[in-house]
């Protein structure tokens, strides 16, 4: 077989690999098992914001988070041990990451009523749409069918997850890591349109930036005197935070985009996106276009969700969610 043969066949090898995984999951994958799975899921995530609006990122930042490491199984999830630090108390997640009580109490109603039927994972993927929904997001079907895995590393979290330092090309390079396009990075990352930031996670761009300035010049200057009534110099206080989005802090929206037009983001991570011409214009236009970045980011979300999942009799199904079986 000459070189554009086995190109083809490889091409052909990979496509079908994709496609399989893909049909892994499936719309209503517990409509027989488990008929009231994602209805539960659903009230569960409700009366959770409904006396705190605050965990509707944290849900979508943990789903986030769980398919960045080791794929969409939930390991998240897992509680550290004597022997072993999870990826919940690794530095790129602990003390950001909550809502783990609304994955835990809606895994108890379907343990009660379908035991060992419904995966963590699951459970998370359908907590963030729901979130999303509940914040004024488009709402999306989500193929269901992943396992829950049994090992969570807190060294994989540091290594997989993109800090919020990252550049343009990082971020890109991170994203593609995980079969995401560039568009889609630029798409995800509006999810910080919701939420808040520890001052800890962008006190480096207020202060001591470098030799000649003491904040991060591409900071509009006014919000970055604004942040630092927030963030004082040299606080290591974790319960300082500051809202992702001042204006509308809890609404899934573009301000996030017109943020960034206006140099009035917390991260670099968020800045960089103007500093290259492709994710420019991805900004501009969905700071532009509300529908039609609600649409992509409901299509990347479910994309997402089918990074290096587990199905068929992979991994376990197991009966709490912070700890394996």
């Amino acid at each position: 077989m000459g070189s554009k043969g086995k190109l083809l066949l490889a091409f052909v090898v990979s496509l079908c690999s994709t496609v399989q995984l893909e049909a892994q999951l499936q719309m209503g994958f517990y409509s027989s098992t488990c008929p009231l799975a994602e209805l539960i899921v659903q009230q569960e995530v409700m009366k959770a914001l409904q006396s705190n609006i605050g965990l509707a990122p944290g849900l979508v930042r943990m789903h986030f988070h769980d398919c960045f490491v080791r794929g969409c199984d939930g390991s998240v999830l897992i509680n550290s041990t004597d022997n072993n630090q999870a990826e919940r108390d690794s530095r790129a997640n602990n003390p950001s990451l909550r809502g783990f009580e609304v994955i835990d109490s809606a895994k108890t109603r379907l343990e009660a009523l379908c035991p060992g039927v419904v995966s963590c994972a699951d459970i998370l993927a359908f907590a963030a749409r729901d979130s999303v929904s509940m914040t004024g997001g488009m709402t999306y079907r989500v193929p269901a069918g992943r396992r829950d895995g049994r090992t969570s590393l807190a060294t994989e979290a540091s290594a997989n997850l993109p800090p919020p330092t990252f550049d343009v090309d990082q971020l890109t390079q991170r994203f593609a890591n995980k079969g995401l396009t560039q568009d889609e990075m630029v798409t995800l990352s509006g999810a910080h349109t919701i939420g808040r930031s520890h001052c800890t996670s962008f006190s480096n761009r207020l202060y001591n930036f470098n030799s000649t300035t003491a904040s991060d010049p591409t900071l509009d200057s006014t919000y970055a005197s604004q942040l630092t009534q927030s963030c004082p110099q040299g606080s290591n206080d974790p319960t300082l935070v500051v809202p992702m989005d001042p204006s509308t802090p809890y609404t899934m929206d573009t301000n996030y985009y017109s943020n960034i037009l206006a140099n009035k983001v917390l991260f670099t991570s968020d800045q960089t996106l103007i500093t290259n011409s492709s994710t420019a214009a991805s900004v501009r236009m969905n700071a532009m276009n509300r529908m039609l970045w609600r649409n992509k980011f409901a299509a990347a979300m479910v994309k997402m969700g089918q990074i290096e999942v587990l199905t068929g009799s992979d991994g376990e199904i197991r009966k709490v969610c912070s700890v394996v079986n």
